[in-house]
């Protein structure tokens, strides 16, 4: 199956008390997705019962956790979570 190639960049500005931060560079990387996270987004702002400024962080960080429990499905870590994120999937999608 070929994949939705994304570069992430995540820089950190301030500190939990507001400070300046002290990290001089961003975390960079690229990472692959089944889905078109953009459309994902749109659907999610679109119909979401979110606050707006939440809704692009979850859904964000929602299809890269999901893609890295696909792609490690069979590892122990995810083995009692993965049922459980799947009736979540569905309920989000209105499928359940």
């Amino acid at each position: 199956m070929k994949k939705h190639l994304y570069e992430i960049t995540v820089k950190h500005l301030t500190d939990n008390h507001g400070n300046p931060s002290t990290y001089t560079e961003p975390v960079k990387f690229e990472v692959q997705n089944h889905d078109d996270i953009f459309k994902v987004i749109a659907k999610s702002q679109e119909k979401s019962a979110l606050p707006e400024e939440s809704i692009i962080p979850f859904a964000v960080g929602l299809k890269l956790f999901g893609e890295v429990m696909l792609e490690n499905k069979d590892n122990p870590l995810f083995a009692e979570f993965a049922p459980h994120f799947g009736d979540f999937m569905k309920k989000l999608k209105g499928k359940s």
